[in-house]
């Protein structure tokens, strides 16, 4: 199933999609996670855990998965459901590269992951994925561009990145972070092999607290990239026990979990093509799954809107989080 065959999906969770980032390792900066996973954090824990989430969010609706090189056994864990599984023809794959997982599955590590975007990375992490997804990958990410990314102006990496997408099939994308996101997005829409443009999806934080990316995605879906959001939950800063008094008063007057919200807001976005879900446990996904139900007032969306920080501020304190 191709990335543009998700628009032919006609669940109500249509437009949610399942990340592995917060199930694929031991460790990360999502707060309440140290509770959320199990004691033993073994590789095998974390594949049941992975596993339970992804059939949860199949049999609800969900279609988009995704995974990176970074997320520690991501891609292996999403390799090994789909071959265990039977009739899942109709899901679609996103997976990065551009960071190196080094952090030796455990949680205190120095250095969790290492960040390059050149050419030999792409090849050598292209490998990776391949052996483990095959000709189930369907969407590659340069993972977390910023303004000052080498691949950005590297024109071997985008012959080479054209090239397989032409003999593969494989849509390119890119995913964003840092303040500086929506420069970021519009010097990739600039991009371009042989006078076509490189970058057909884009994959962005975006959520209450920081909207700055906002019209920059706009101006990505109206060039023809498929918009993919990441963070809607602030790496939990969004979830009830974290949540601000304004997010709390919305998710009372609807009935609804503050995640679900949360997650509501972004989908409001008429650019949003794809909102993640990162929920650490089937009861976390059950209640992000409620999203397309949150009926929002204008009333209601100014009140969240009125919660966006300052970038700066948000990535400063978002830098801050401890890996669990």
């Amino acid at each position: 199933m191709s990335l543009a065959r998700l628009a032919s999906v006609t669940t109500p969770t249509a437009h949610l999609g399942f990340g592995l980032a917060a199930v694929g390792r031991p460790g990360y900066i999502t707060l309440g996670r140290d509770r959320d996973l199990p004691a033993e954090r073994t590789v095998e824990a974390l594949r049941e855990r992975t596993h339970q989430l992804l059939d949860a969010a199949y049999a609800q609706g969900v279609r988009y998965f995704d995974a990176a090189r970074s997320y520690g056994r991501s891609e292996e864990f999403l390799a090994d459901w789909l071959r265990s599984r039977t009739g899942l023809d109709d899901i679609v794959v996103g997976s990065k590269w551009g960071y190196t997982y080094t952090a030796g599955w455990s949680t205190d590590a120095e250095r969790h992951e290492v960040k390059d975007h050149g050419l030999a990375t792409y090849e050598r992490q292209r490998g990776e994925t391949d052996a483990l997804l095959g000709d189930r990958l369907d969407l590659y990410q340069i993972h977390s561009v910023t303004p000052d990314s080498p691949a950005l102006t590297d024109r071997a990496l985008h012959a080479r990145l054209a090239e397989s997408a032409a003999e593969r099939g494989v849509t390119v994308g890119f995913s964003t972070s840092g303040p500086s996101q929506a420069d970021a997005i519009r010097a990739a829409l600039a991009v371009t092999v042989d006078g076509e443009p490189l970058f057909r999806a884009v994959q962005s934080t975006y959520n209450v607290l920081e909207t700055s990316a906002g019209p920059a995605l706009a101006e990505a879906h109206d060039a023809g990239l498929t918009v993919i959001v990441k963070e809607g939950m602030a790496n939990g800063r969004l979830a009830e026990a974290h949540a601000p008094d304004a997010l709390r008063a919305v998710a009372r007057e609807t009935g609804l979990g503050c995640d679900a919200v949360a997650l509501a807001y972004v989908l409001c976005r008429p650019w949003a093509g794809v909102v993640l879900s990162g929920a650490a446990t089937v009861e976390q996904l059950a209640s992000n799954l409620h999203a397309p139900a949150v009926d929002l007032s204008d009333e209601h969306m100014d009140a969240l809107a009125a919660l966006a920080e300052e970038p700066r501020a948000y990535w400063e304190r978002r830098g801050q989080l401890p890996w669990h």
